[in-house]
């Protein structure tokens, strides 16, 4: 895959690129993201809450907004 000269390069590059204020942020951000992926990740092998014989449906109400209502008409 990459050599550690090559990680190395591309590092800078992303700094320059980046600058150095906004690198903090992004790496925080990328953590969370991770930390949220993990999380639902474990969730959903942790098999579902509810009976899968017994699903639900969501139905929509009188008056709910669909997108053709949301649209202009011409």
């Amino acid at each position: 895959m990459f050599g550690l000269s090559e990680l190395a390069i591309l590092l800078l590059v992303v700094i320059v690129v980046l600058g150095v204020k906004r690198l903090p942020g992004l790496v925080r951000s990328a953590g969370r993201a991770s930390r949220i992926l993990k999380s639902e990740a474990r969730e959903t092998t942790e098999g579902p809450l509810t009976d899968p014989a017994d699903p639900r449906t969501i139905k929509a109400r009188p008056g709910d907004w669909t997108r053709e209502r949301d649209e202009p008409t011409a």
